[in-house]
């Protein structure tokens, strides 16, 4: 053993573009399964972190501001979400999740079983290194 690397990036990107392709699928079912498109149920993920202006969930979800509107506009008849004014500019809306919002966001995670089946794959210590490993790869901000 030569000490290189046996994983090159390539390779890498390949397995998580197939990992991405299965949650994807698996998560669009899971919304499908609450009357949700794909792209609802990514907004409806987003929110469950905190109020968000809409246009951060436009660049959160790479989608036109327009595109935005509409998908705000459904999931608002719906009752998953509202819309409240900015407390530090009042030209802004935030969007908010409803408490709908957050169960049909819960129900989403819990009937995603392919990704929790392999998820319960991993012991403890391989979630936690897994865990570690994609907030490194994806959150981490890079030194300037």
């Amino acid at each position: 053993m030569t000490g290189s690397p046996r994983t090159d990036t390539a390779q890498l990107m390949e397995l998580l573009s197939l990992s991405l392709g299965a949650y994807y699928g698996d998560f669009t079912l899971a919304a499908a399964s609450e009357n949700l498109t794909a792209s609802q149920g990514k907004a409806l993920t987003v929110l469950r972190r905190g109020p968000a202006a809409m246009r951060s969930l436009a660049d959160t979800l790479t989608c036109d501001a327009s595109n935005m509107t509409g998908i705000i506009d459904r999931l608002e008849k719906r009752g998953l979400v509202r819309r409240e004014p900015s407390p530090s500019d009042r030209r802004v809306k935030n969007v908010v999740l409803t408490t709908e919002g957050e169960r049909a966001t819960d129900a989403i995670r819990a009937k995603m079983q392919a990704t929790q089946e392999g998820l319960d794959r991993l012991t403890a210590q391989e979630r936690d290194t897994l865990h570690t490993l994609l907030e490194r790869v994806f959150l981490a901000q890079p030194a300037i």
